[in-house]
């Protein structure tokens, strides 16, 4: 188990998958200044496989214990999924249940599911395989969704997206089995959870993208979902990744929440992040820079196949 206390509210790491994603630098971050990755020394192991050339990155939930409540920040991939254009999430067999329960926590007993957005990586665990169907694996929670990613992932709707086929299956395997079994409450704009946690509308990635604000005590975090996928976007913040919808939103939203968390000391904990799994920014000119990591134990390089 690996956990932290800020304030009231205790947050416990759970991993789904930590390894390579098939992906190159320059094809993650497209528009990222040459070299970023490379002539940083923090990008490697952690981040980057020096033998390969090929970006590692984190699949993982934020697991909240708040006022009595048990709180799950996004829920990776899923077990069993059929991800015929996005093979990386295809047919995983993980032991993420069992890292939910090293952690103490039964599917039964987690409260409130958090999707910051609609993704095939963030979105998975909502479902469990059950037969030849697809059931609530948090039969007691409530699923917080943004309203907007409902909309614009829905295939009934027709929208036509930049990630395209690579959230195949998603919505109706996912996201349509949770909101059949009244488990869904939709929202924009701002959702408070509890006094120290708040959901906002970041979009820019996809239109409903959401960070979660915890605020305790003398202690501040951002749990930002996809906002970056690397370190390379805290001080290039400028560079977005191949997959958001909106690069001018995009750009503007994570220049925005990097801006709150280094006047306000809090810790940024993105998804993906292997390592440490979040660090304390700062401003360094235009952009910024990592001041710290935080003390979660980094995933090992064998993890990684490195």
């Amino acid at each position: 188990m690996d956990q932290i206390e800020l304030g009231a509210v205790t947050v416990t790491r759970i991993k789904e998958y930590y390894g390579p994603v098939g992906m190159t630098p320059d094809a993650f971050l497209p528009t990222g200044p040459p070299g970023t990755w490379e002539n940083t020394a923090w990008h490697t192991p952690d981040f980057l496989d020096p033998c390969t050339n090929v970006v590692n990155s984190a699949v993982q939930s934020w697991l909240l214990r708040s006022e009595g409540r048990t709180i799950l920040v996004d829920t990776g991939a899923g077990n069993h999924k059929e991800r015929p254009y996005s093979p990386v999430w295809s047919h995983l067999n993980t032991d993420f249940l069992g890292e939910l329960a090293r952690a103490g926590v039964a599917p039964e007993d987690v409260d409130v599911v958090i999707n910051t957005h609609l993704h095939v990586d963030h979105v998975g665990w909502n479902t469990r395989l059950d037969g030849r169907d697809w059931v609530p694996t948090f039969p007691n929670a409530t699923y917080l969704m943004p309203g907007a990613d409902f909309e614009f992932w829905n295939p009934e709707n027709g929208h036509r997206t930049l990630l395209g086929r690579g959230n195949q299956n998603v919505f109706e395997d996912s996201v349509a089995p949770v909101h059949r079994a009244g488990l869904v409450r939709l929202w924009e704009g701002r959702h408070r959870i509890d006094a120290h946690l708040v959901l906002e509308a970041a979009p820019g990635h996809t239109p409903g993208s959401s960070v979660l604000t915890l605020d305790s005590g003398t202690d501040r975090a951002v749990f930002v979902g996809d906002l970056l996928h690397s370190p390379a976007q805290i001080v290039a913040p400028d560079h977005n990744s191949c997959f958001c919808e909106d690069p001018v939103e995009a750009r503007a939203t994570r220049r925005r929440v990097l801006g709150w968390a280094a006047d306000h000391n809090a810790l940024v904990v993105p998804a993906h992040l292997g390592g440490h799994g979040a660090a304390e920014v700062e401003r360094s000119g235009s952009a910024f820079a990592i001041k710290g990591w935080a003390p979660f134990t980094p995933y090992t390089r064998e993890e990684a196949g490195a």
